[in-house]
Order: C-alpha cells, then structure tokens, then sequence
C-alpha cells in the first residue's frame, strides 16, 4: 500500500506557492504528505527555482519529512500524484496586463476575472487545464484536480463539460477571506461565524450570517453601508463605500466583485484613475512580485514572508490545505468550494459549476441544498453563468462568433459594437496563446 500522499502544482513557480507550502507544514501531523512536485514551464524557470529553493528551506527549518521536487515536466509531476493543483497564468503577468489595459481604451472595466479580462484570460487557460486533464487520466486517474486558477468558476465549469475527470473542485480564498472580515466587524472570533455562501466564483453571495447559531444578517447588512475598507473585499479591489439604503435593502453579503456590477461607474473611474497614477494592478503585481522574488532569493529566509499578503492572496493556503486534509480524512466538514450543482441551486443547471458551501467527504464535496436564489441577485448570477457557459464554448472551439456573443452578454459590456472592438483588439494581442481562433476550421469574422 502506498505510503503518504504526493502532491503536484502545476504553476508552481507561483509567488503564492510559499502559502501552499506553509499550509502542509502547519498540517503535516495531520496530513502525510511526503512529495511535493512544483511544476513550471520554461519562461517560468528561474521563478521555480528561487520559490522552490524557499520551499525546500521552509521544509528543513519546519523539520518536517516533505521532499521537495523542482520540474520542467508536467508529466513528471503528475505521474501517481495523489492531488493536482493548479496556479498557473497563460502568458503570465503580460497577458494579464493586456487583459486590464484594453478593455480601459473602450470604457469597458479592465479586471482579470470580469468583463473582457475574465473571458480571455478563461479562453487562454481552458485549453491547457483540459490537457492536464487528458494526462491526468493516464497518470494520476484517482488523482483529486484541485484548481485555483482563475476564473475558477469558469476553469471548473470547463472540466465538468469537456473532460472526463469527475473528481474537480475549484477554490478560492474569497469566502474565507469574507468569514474572517465579517468576524473582525462583529468583533468575535471567526469559528463564531458561518456564512451560508451560495452562487458563482467571484459572483457569490452571503444568503445568511450566524454568530454561535444566531443569525445576524440583518446587523451585517446595516454596518456595511457607508463603511469604507471594510474589510471583507480583496486587496485588489477599490474598497469603495456602498450606499447604504441599497446595500440593506439588497438584504445579502456581497463580495467585493459585486462592485463591478452594481458601482461600475466608479469602479470604472477607479481603474481609470489607477492606471494613469500608478499602472493597472497588474503592473502594481509585477512590481509587488519582483519585491516579493528578491525576498525569495535570501537564502536565510525559510519561513514565509509577510509581505505576500499584499498579493490579496490572504488565506489562500488555509482554504487549500484545510480542504486537501478534509477530503483525505474525510472530515466532514463545511467549505465553500466550487462543485457541480446538482440541483443544490435550482436557479442554475444541474450540470453548472457553482460556488456554495459543501461537506466535504472523502468521495467529495457534497453540496448543501440552498433552492433558489434571492430575486434581487437571482438575475444577474444567472446571466453570469449564461457568460460563463459560452465562454467554454468559445475557448473549445476557437468560433468568433460565440466568443463574440460570450462577450456581448457580460453586463459589463454596453454593446455588440464595443464587444467587437474590443474582441478583435484582445484576440490580436493574446494571438499566441489563442491557436484555436487562427485555425482555418474556426468559423471567421463575419
């Protein structure tokens, strides 16, 4: 029988990586993992070995038994892996930069996992994701795929539909984050609070609040009106202050992206104001980034920095790690994580991916059954998935024209004439990592 547990990250020259090693040291009683394989690809060599020389120190001042492996070959890493994460960026921060930038030029929002942004960085991703998967089956079939990449939502509703493997969760740290924000505003401690999250990744809501059982939603939704910085919404995203009559009538806790759709014009002015004065987030990345490396290199530090909490990546290994240990020990427990719904959402298909609170057994997360959704925010989580549903279809099959139509029908896009525009701008500048709409048999611009 097999001893230990192997873990491979693909995209593990990843600046967060040192939260994914932190994780597994601080459950390794629990937890026995004995190999963790970081995986890159060539542009991202260096990376690899600067965070995978701070992951083997961490591991050696940790005392802990975890090999650490370095690799150039996926397969490599992937070969009996027991679980599979993925955190990788097609095209890297320029791609990114790219995504936010153009959409900026129309007036349109420029954000990574919204609008133009979210639906060329899924149609560069899906692709790759789907052949992991293809490798998965040969080399890892009882593999768990464990993706953090963004957009999870979309990247999760992508394997469900196109790839054989069955055993998927997407993760994000949103919800996590959302539960310790709203403790620190009760003033109480965070295992007080149980949030009951239901809807979409980045597109999720808190239907009800609880203290020790009580519910608080109420109180909640009244101390956030008009309250700047909040302190549940990402550091990468502009804390702006809601107004209050809206924010207690909407009746349920937000995330912090639900200001790109219900404040888009000051959330526009925001990235507008930010690009020119200090660059679009990406650019404040790649300088946080470059920071973050530099501490990397010093080969006396072996724990991790503090300073990668400005990457708005705050708990990322707690929610991963906690939901790797609760699937192997089959802990039963509840977690917010990304499943097919199952009917627990009866607003949006069976079949979908959708982002709500599950137990999490050792044959999977099991979703807990929420019915419909509120009317007030049924709508837009439904025309969300709608988005997200033909944007797989568009990063499958290379067509223009759904890419176009997956485009036109994101609420933060005003038209079809702007769609186009910026389509044909952002397929221009992602030609590379894009080959499936420059094939002949992909259907052309009408």
């Amino acid at each position: 029988m097999k001893q230990g547990i192997k873990i491979a990250t693909i995209g593990g020259g990843s600046s967060y990586t040192p939260e994914l090693i932190e994780g597994f040291i601080k459950r390794h009683n629990e937890l026995p993992v004995t190999e963790i394989w970081l995986a890159d690809i060539e542009e991202g060599k260096a990376k690899l070995e600067i965070v995978g020389n701070l992951a083997k120190r961490m591991v050696e001042k940790a005392g802990v038994a975890i090999e650490i492996h370095l690799t150039l070959d996926r397969k490599e890493a992937l070969k009996d892996a027991d679980f599979v994460t993925t955190q990788m960026r097609v095209g890297m921060l320029d791609a990114r930069m790219k995504d936010e930038a153009i959409p900026l030029k129309y007036g349109v929002i420029g954000q990574e996992t919204n609008g133009p942004g979210g639906l060329f960085k899924g149609m560069r991703t899906i692709p790759v994701i789907l052949e992991i998967c293809k490798e998965m089956e040969c080399l890892c079939p009882d593999a768990w795929l464990i993706n953090f990449t963004n957009p999870a939502g979309m990247v999760t509703e992508a394997v469900l539909r196109y790839s054989n493997i069955k055993k998927v969760v997407g993760l994000c740290n949103g919800p996590i984050g959302t539960t310790k924000g709203l403790a620190k505003m009760l003033e109480v401690d965070s295992e007080r609070v149980y949030v009951e999250y239901a809807g979409l990744n980045h597109m999720v809501f808190g239907l009800h609040a609880y203290v020790d059982g009580e519910e608080v939603t109420k109180e909640v939704m009244s101390m956030l009106g008009g309250r700047e910085k909040d302190g549940i919404t990402p550091k990468n995203i502009a804390a702006l202050s809601w107004e209050p009559d809206f924010i207690e009538r909407l009746g349920v806790v937000p995330s912090g992206y639900h200001r790109y759709y219900y404040q888009t014009d000051k959330m526009l002015r925001q990235l507008l104001d930010d690009a020119k004065h200090e660059g679009t987030r990406a650019e404040v990345v790649r300088k946080l980034e470059s920071e973050l490396f530099e501490l990397y290199k010093d080969e006396s530090l072996a724990v991790k920095p503090k300073q990668l909490e400005g990457r708005g990546g705050a708990y990322y290994s707690e929610a991963a790690v906690q939901l790797i240990h609760s699937i192997h020990t089959d802990k039963r427990d509840i977690q917010t994580v990304n499943v097919r719904n199952n009917g627990a959402l009866s607003s949006i298909p069976d079949e979908s991916a959708v982002e709500i609170n599950c137990v999490i057994t050792k044959h999977g997360p099991v979703p807990l059954t929420v019915g419909d959704l509120p009317i007030q925010v049924r709508g837009l989580v439904q025309q969300i998935k709608s988005f997200e549903r033909i944007a797989c279809e568009a990063a499958i099959t290379g067509n223009y024209q759904t890419a176009l139509l997956a485009m036109t029908i994101n609420p933060l896009v005003p038209s079809d004439t702007v769609a186009k525009q910026i389509l044909d701008e952002m397929l221009e500048a992602h030609k590379q990592f894009l080959p499936q709409f420059f094939q002949r048999e992909s259907i052309t611009k009408a």
